[in-house]
């Protein structure tokens, strides 16, 4: 029986930087078009992010390129927090995905278990954002690769989340945005629901159904 709710962060929570570029260009006072990567979004003009699709290099290290030349354009940091900073300096509710929060109060008060399984949500985010971020608070278990020391797909660091949610892997809906991190999860029995940045509604959808919540 279903009784646990596991969320990727970035993607099926946070809006994704690609669809926050504009807001990110406007903040560092560049023109519109400075930064070329649009991911899932426009994946045949982002030839990183087909290499990252095709398995040849991880989703870290994908951010890193993009890192290097965001500082050659605005001579900041390369560090990923710093890159991530101007695109997520708007308020909560700017940022966070429409329908995620709704569908965390719902399932919590459905008496399911909600839990945040990131990779880098230190990496990313400073520790003074993360504070500022009230949407944290609602989550009753982390796992967080940076600070777990295992990073998704790997099974073990679902593994660590299924043990801290306290149930078998296949009690869990597990939401992340990215194919890979999906296979991985199912491959140790959690049910999975991929939710497609470019169509989120769709995994929402999908989420309710499976969790035997009302759409909304």
């Amino acid at each position: 029986m279903i009784s646990g709710l596991v969320w990727d962060f970035g993607g099926p929570v946070l809006l994704t930087p690609f669809e926050l570029v504009s807001i990110g260009e406007r903040n560092l006072g560049l023109p519109a078009g400075t930064f070329t990567w649009r991911g899932p979004f426009e994946p045949a003009a982002d030839p990183q992010w087909q290499a990252f699709q095709r398995g040849d290099i991880n989703e870290r290290e994908y951010w890193a390129i993009q890192a290097q030349k965001f500082a050659e354009v605005t001579g900041r940091s390369p560090d990923m927090a710093s890159m991530m900073a101007p695109f997520y300096a708007g308020d909560e509710e700017e940022i966070v995905r429409p329908g995620a929060p709704e569908l965390i109060g719902d399932a919590k008060a459905a008496g399911i278990r909600v839990g945040m399984h990131t990779n880098d949500l230190t990496s990313f985010h400073n520790r003074e954002w993360i504070d500022r971020m009230s949407i944290l608070k609602e989550f009753d278990v982390v796992v967080e690769g940076r600070t777990d020391g295992l990073y998704k797909p790997d099974p073990e660091a679902y593994l660590l989340m299924v043990k801290r949610m306290g149930m078998e892997p296949s009690d869990i809906v597990f939401i992340d945005d990215q194919p890979v991190n999906i296979e991985g999860a199912r491959s140790i029995g959690m049910v999975c629901v991929h939710l497609d940045p470019t169509n989120p509604e769709a995994g929402f959808i999908e989420a309710r159904r499976l969790l035997g919540l009302e759409p909304r």
